[in-house]
């Protein structure tokens, strides 16, 4: 999950995470500026401008953490994977994957199977079932397992770099 989105599982995750971004955002900032201009020149607001955001702002985080996954945006420490060599480098790398794919499959699960609890929920004034949220958040979770399984099987079958030595290699000169 490192570096610019290159085969077709990263290009549609990418265009489908980057139009969730931008519709999340853009009709997030449309409410909340129609609400504000609405409040303080009639006094009143719309009931449900509230609702909308709250269940919208899940999705814009989703498909930012997602994308920031993919690009390798997120927080890491590299020393100690430097300090290996290249083979024990790359079977650390691809078992260190395999266990992210694993804990973000198993919080997608987790998720699934609290849809149809949090399905009764509803929000106060349009009705709309809790499940939506959770939805964003399970189909985050799968996107990353995804993506963490792509990652281990590029870490797999990446040829191990020969050890570079301290000094640079001149090349002799032929007479």
């Amino acid at each position: 999950m490192s570096g610019k989105p290159t085969g077709p599982l990263d290009r549609a995750i990418t265009g489908a995470c980057r139009v969730l971004l931008w519709l999340s955002t853009s009709v997030i900032f449309v409410i909340l500026v129609a609400n504000t201009v609405l409040r303080y020149a009639t006094g009143s607001s719309l009931q449900w401008a509230n609702e909308v955001p709250e269940l919208l702002f899940p999705w814009l985080v989703m498909s930012g953490v997602v994308i920031a996954a993919q690009h390798g945006a997120h927080i890491a420490t590299t020393f100690l994977m430097e300090a290996l060599p290249a083979v024990a480098r790359r079977v650390v790398a691809t078992i260190s994957w395999l266990v992210v794919a694993g804990l973000y499959a198993t919080l997608a699960v987790a998720t699934f199977r609290m849809l149809e609890i949090v399905h009764d929920e509803k929000s106060p004034i349009l009705q709309l079932p809790g499940s939506i949220t959770y939805g964003c958040v399970m189909g985050g979770m799968t996107l990353l397992a995804l993506l963490a399984l792509q990652s281990a099987w590029q870490c797999w079958h990446v040829q191990p770099e020969a050890k570079a030595s301290a000094e640079p290699v001149v090349p002799q000169a032929h007479w």
